[in-house]
């Protein structure tokens, strides 16, 4: 058996994982990342064929928080960011038998097909009505009380599916959309505190969040494979199995197995970024009560598709991608166009799409065979995208993603509770990962940055 000693261990090298290791380093921690895969990135994964860049993973981020910005800045010698084109700002929505452009101002908004006549005037009204006093209203109630359920149907349920693949009557709005509840509950309305927060004065750190759609010049995993190198392969364990985390006398002992044997590390702290169903595994110590309700948190099941076509014809693809409402009753969630946002992300006349099926509502779509899948997508090929019946993908990769999303439905109160207590019992170990405080990239690296710039 193999021992050693280290000041920080960090369980998982995805996004999170590799992004606190990089500012803990940084900072002169010695440290170790144990990773079960055999290579870093976790989810994020790019892939290069034909002339064709495309994700398995996440296809984009937004900076939303300065820590996006500092983080390129800070590895801008391994890797470009590029932001999306302009005219990714469209985004689509389909209703009926086609693709509506998702409303971007008042005027749009009370012009287009999308929403009734009713609601169109309750979105005027928005400001005036009162605000909620459930803590934990599902967001399909609030977005019902405030903006009518056409809104619901037609914006917020399919960005809902774009986001979590999930269900808005089981999502709560302050755990899953926590700036758009503190807008309600500080000012009242969505409508007055997005003004409010448009006149507030900003520094020139809270401008670096400019809410940007992101990726990284030649795919997102060169934004992983930049941290793996800051960080060095020499304090990463891949190939890691059977990790366990145990307190012993003021101290953390990890055991694991790896392709060289058994190995024990000695950590004064541990920081956990693995999803809730791997903490019980990891964590044996905890109480099996409170492990229960720490790891209470369900995922969406996701099947993703990268089509590629080498010449689009007479056709146009000016935009972010469409989004499919649950009420039109289609076998997808929606479709990205990769290729309308990035350059160089398709051949000079062709396209590249991403196409989502299955989600916490259709976990069915998800068991389709490999051939099933490709019927299915080859027929929104035709029938949403609108290509004649003579082209077909001149590339098609299906990736399968049994827990792919981190649902924040009512259970997450308790959950962040147990969380908060047990980190308060055990100094020294640190509860990370999409478990908690969002699950987009940009949440990850905020979550990650202050970790490493704390610990």
């Amino acid at each position: 058996m193999i021992i050693k000693e280290t000041d920080v261990v960090i369980i998982g090298a995805g996004l999170t994982g590799l992004t606190s290791a990089f500012y803990l380093k940084k900072r002169g921690r010695n440290l170790q990342i144990l990773e079960q895969a055999d290579r870093t990135g976790g989810q994020i994964r790019s892939f290069h064929s034909d002339g064709f860049v495309f994700e398995s993973g996440p296809n984009t981020g937004v900076i939303s928080y300065p820590e996006v910005a500092e983080l390129f800045l800070n590895l801008a010698s391994d890797c470009r960011l590029v932001t999306a084109f302009e005219t990714a700002k469209r985004r689509y929505i389909w209703k009926g038998n086609r693709f509506h452009e998702l409303p971007s101002g008042l005027f749009s908004a009370l012009t287009t097909p999308l929403f009734s006549f009713t609601d169109k005037f309750r979105i005027l009204s928005e400001p005036f009505r009162a605000k909620g006093n459930n803590p934990d209203e599902p967001i399909a109630d609030m977005v019902c009380r405030r903006l009518g359920k056409s809104y619901l149907d037609y914006a917020v349920d399919p960005f809902l599916s774009g986001v979590y693949a999930g269900d808005a009557q089981k999502l709560i709005t302050r755990y899953a959309l926590p700036k758009l509840y503190n807008l309600e509950q500080k000012y009242g309305s969505f409508i007055r505190g997005a003004i409010a927060k448009a006149k507030q004065p900003k520094t020139g750190r809270d401008r670096l969040a400019t809410r940007q759609v992101f990726s990284t010049e030649g795919g997102l995993d060169r934004l992983t494979s930049a941290l793996t190198h800051r960080i060095g392969m020499d304090n990463i364990t891949l190939s890691a199995s059977g990790i366990r985390i145990n307190p012993n006398e003021g101290k953390w002992e990890i055991t694991f197995s790896s392709p060289q044997g058994q190995k024990t590390i000695w950590a004064n702290r541990v920081i956990t970024t693995t999803g809730a169903y791997s903490l019980s595994g990891l964590l044996p110590f905890i109480p099996e009560k409170e492990i229960k309700k720490m790891t209470d948190l369900s995922y969406a099941p996701i099947v993703q598709i990268a089509v590629g076509v080498n010449n689009i014809g007479n056709l146009a693809f000016n935009g972010f991608g469409g989004l499919v409402p649950t009420r039109e009753k289609k076998d997808v969630l929606g479709i990205l166009y990769p290729s309308a946002c990035f350059a160089e992300r398709a051949p000079e006349k062709g396209a590249l799409f991403s196409f989502f099926i299955g989600g916490i509502q259709h976990r069915e779509l998800t068991e389709l065979s490999d051939t099933e899948l490709e019927t299915l997508v080859i027929r929104a090929f035709h029938s949403m995208l609108k290509f004649p019946s003579g082209i077909e993908p001149d590339l098609l990769r299906i990736f399968r993603h049994a827990r792919a999303i981190p649902q924040y439905e009512r259970s997450s109160g308790e959950r962040l509770q147990i969380i908060e207590a047990v980190e308060k019992r055990y100094p020294g170990l640190y509860l990370a990962g999409n478990i908690r405080e969002g699950i987009g990239m940009a949440d990850r690296i905020k979550q990650a940055t202050l970790l490493g710039n704390r610990i």
